[in-house]
């Protein structure tokens, strides 16, 4: 019976010991990790013929990198293959139309981070995105070819600098990110086009997993 509860106190002393050196606070260390979620999208500051806009949900997805500047600041840059767009309706060539916009981006945020506890980090920074695809859907009966072709021939700018920032909840290897993000340029390349000009807006949810 002593050597029993001798070998148990050890057990217990064994295990205390890994948990108090069990490391918590990873904010001056350089982690890696993968996340995925959602944007809910929509446009701002558009110009157009009776242009109304409505939100759009789509998917986000990537890796970040949290580089650490001391303890308390870092950069986490990140690479992100985001959807964002749009629902609308208006009116050009003299007749109404109803789409909904689904623009593809490669997203590249370089956040600066300020580390106030170990579970939380506050980021703001710019973010270059360029675009890759874009598909129009128009959704009634009444839409012409010729404004199916004034949309597929507007100048798109694809290299957008935005603006995007938030907050991550680490929790052990779980971290729960939620951004905003903006547009900084509008959509259009020259400003000539008839079709809708715009900015794009989100706010994004993610979910993701530190590797280190």
């Amino acid at each position: 019976m002593k050597k029993l509860i001798l070998t148990l106190v050890a057990v217990v002393c064994f295990a205390g010991i890994n948990e108090a050196q069990e490391k918590t606070d990873l904010r001056e260390d350089l982690l890696f990790g993968f996340k995925v979620g959602l944007n809910l999208s929509n446009v701002y500051d558009e110009q157009g013929q009776d242009f109304v806009a409505d939100s759009k949900i789509g998917f986000a997805t990537g890796a970040f990198l949290a580089i650490p500047i001391g303890k308390y600041f870092g950069l986490q840059p990140e690479l992100l293959l985001s959807q964002r767009g749009f629902q609308s309706t208006g009116s050009i060539l003299g007749s109404n139309y109803s789409l909904k916009r689904t623009s593809s981006w490669i997203d590249v945020p370089i956040l600066f981070a300020l580390k106030p506890s170990e579970f939380i980090t506050l980021l703001a920074g710019p973010q270059y995105s360029y675009l890759t695809k874009q598909k129009d859907v128009f959704e009634n009966g009444v839409t012409t070819v010729a404004q199916e072709n004034e949309f597929r021939n507007d100048n798109i700018r694809k290299n957008i600098l935005c603006f995007t920032g938030g907050v991550d909840i680490t929790l052990k290897h779980l971290v729960i990110g939620a951004r905003a993000g903006w547009d900084l340029q509008r959509n259009n390349s020259d400003g000539t086009t008839s079709t809708p000009r715009y900015k794009n807006r989100w706010i994004q949810g993610t979910i993701g997993y530190r590797l280190f």
